[in-house]
């Protein structure tokens, strides 16, 4: 007869002791995969609090920005204010000192046609029969300010072919703060330029006006 060999029951306590084992490694995990979401969600809120500080951060800062620049505005603007009443009155000398006679020199003139659109200021204006002479006053001179007062002799231009007005237009621009690079830009565009005699003489004190590089440009 064959030999049947019995096998052995597993041991009770053996059993229980696998199943709390799986059940204490189970509850391990459920405390570290517990940790784990809990460091997670800390770290979520960790970055919602910097992307909101740093949202903030650059909203003072815009807003610092836009008050600077609102600032240097005024400045700006009060010195040409300034330099307008500096100037003016010795412009007219000075021009002749170079060979163009203007008697006449006015102060913030103003075009405002609605009719055909044309809106325009201008800081000082030189006159005579013949010609005049539009000057743009800024602290710093830039090629933009340069560019901006091309366009508004094209404006007066256009506002004066209308109304009859053929006399000859030049154009001229002044500052204290000019770069090399914009100096030569000016005299480029046909343009005289207006500036201290000296880095730390004021703009209506002592000046020199330079012709532009070969003929002024007319309007």
């Amino acid at each position: 007869m064959p030999v049947v060999q019995a096998v052995n029951a597993p041991n009770a306590e053996s059993f229980w002791a696998g199943v709390q084992e799986i059940r204490e490694m189970q509850k391990e995990n459920a405390q570290q995969l517990q940790e784990t979401r809990r460091s997670i969600q800390e770290l979520r809120e960790s970055q919602k609090e910097t992307t909101q500080q740093i949202k903030e951060t650059e909203r003072v800062l815009k807003e610092n920005a836009i008050e600077t620049n609102r600032r240097i505005g005024h400045l700006d603007n009060l010195f040409g204010e300034v330099a307008e009443y500096m100037i003016a009155p010795k412009l007219c000398e000075k021009f002749l000192y170079i060979g163009i006679n203007f008697p006449r020199a006015n102060r913030n003139v103003t075009v405002n046609d609605k009719i055909n659109k044309i809106y325009l200021e201008i800081d000082i204006i030189l006159e005579n029969g013949d010609k005049a002479l539009f000057v743009e006053v800024k602290n710093k001179l830039t090629k933009e300010r340069i560019n901006s007062h091309i366009e508004r002799l094209e404006k007066m231009r256009k506002y004066t072919n209308i109304h009859g007005n053929n006399r000859t237009f030049l154009g001229a621009v002044a500052g204290i703060v000019i770069t090399e690079e914009v100096r030569d830009y000016a005299l480029n565009q046909g343009l005289y330029l207006i500036e201290p005699c000296c880095p730390t003489d004021s703009l209506g004190e002592s000046f020199n006006i330079t012709p532009p590089n070969g003929k002024p440009k007319e309007w």
